[in-house]
């Protein structure tokens, strides 16, 4: 992974541009005092274009929000007192997750108020223009029309149960040929099926589909070309699938696509980047791939079809090439490295 994705995938979290920039650098350089810091940021064309002025003073305050994040120290004595030193993340980035989380929950929150505010608004002569009821096996009838019709871009929550049965989605692989934009969050349940992740998951993701994954999502949603929705009912909010709402333009489709966006924001991705180094193997390659879901090393062996003795040999094995010796030191070194 490049110093740049690193710089975004820290500013998800919560970080400012200025306090990414600050410990990608020290990441880079090793402990530093703040004068060296300034100086290496500047040479790096660092600290700019975030919208705040870069100064000693200002970079003296946003050292103290990284310290006071966990995510730096200060060395404590000696000629290299007064150095700043990165800290191992692990507590830091949790509690930014968890925050991000919070962030995800009270969007959930906006969404369902502003449907109450629109059911307030709206004569109930006119809901039929809005919202509209499909129910009993016309639902996986039209879920394929509605995919068929897409002509620029699919936004998705995905989480059983499915109307489709499990089923492949060549339509999908087809629009993503074409150029239409598809855009997945899945649950950990999702994944973790192994039927659905090797005939639907894996298939779209090799043809270009964007996927991230989360422990769950927040309601089962897709969005097509943001000109109309279809929200299902989950497992846990009702034992009949063969029911869902189309929401046509309105403040609610807004909500659902804003509601999509934040959740995307925290979600981590589903898949490697383009620059692995050929010598790694491409069972490795869908391991290290798997291991950013989350997911039990059982359900891991099952994707796989490998047994869970081969998967730990496997785990070891890249554990040795990246020199590591435990998961935490291989994903920072996959990370530094470029391999995710």
């Amino acid at each position: 992974m490049s110093e740049e994705d690193i710089r975004t995938h820290l500013c998800r979290l919560g970080l400012t541009g200025m306090q990414a920039d600050i410990y990608v650098t020290l990441l880079g350089t090793g402990p530093c005092t703040t004068a060296g810091l300034a100086a290496n940021i500047r040479r790096h064309g660092r600290g700019a274009g975030n919208g705040t002025s870069f100064t000693e003073h200002t970079l003296d305050r946003q050292l103290a929000h990284l310290r006071k994040l966990g995510l730096l120290t200060l060395s404590g004595s000696g000629p290299d007192a007064g150095e700043h030193v990165p800290v191992e993340p692990s507590i830091a980035l949790e509690s930014m997750a968890h925050l991000r989380t919070a962030e995800v929950q009270r969007a959930h929150l906006a969404a369902q108020q502003a449907y109450r505010g629109y059911r307030r608004s709206v004569a109930p002569q006119g809901m039929e223009d809005l919202i509209e009821v499909v129910k009993g096996p016309h639902v996986a009838e039209r879920i394929w029309n509605f995919e068929e019709a897409v002509e620029s871009e699919v936004l998705r929550f995905d989480t059983p149960p499915y109307h489709t049965h499990c089923t492949a989605n060549p339509t999908e692989i087809e629009k993503l040929g074409s150029g239409v934009q598809y855009r997945v969050v899945y649950s950990k349940s999702a994944v973790q099926n192994a039927a659905y992740y090797s005939v639907n998951i894996q298939p779209c993701i090799a043809a270009g589909e964007q996927a991230r994954v989360l422990p769950t999502v927040p309601v089962k949603l897709t969005i097509y070309d943001r000109r109309l929705a279809i929200v299902s009912m989950s497992c846990v909010e009702s034992e009949v699938k063969d029911y869902l709402l189309m929401v046509h333009p309105s403040s609610l489709l807004s909500a659902l696509a804003g509601l999509f966006e934040t959740s995307w924001r925290t979600a981590l991705p589903m898949h490697l980047n383009d620059h692995v180094p050929c010598g790694l193997q491409p069972v490795h390659r869908r391991i290290l791939e798997l291991l950013s879901t989350g997911i039990t090393d059982d359900t891991i062996a099952e994707l796989l079809g490998i047994s869970r003795r081969t998967l730990s040999r496997h785990v070891e094995a890249i554990n040795t090439r990246a020199g590591s010796m435990t998961r935490f030191q291989m994903a920072l070194y996959a990370a530094r490295n470029g391999w995710i």
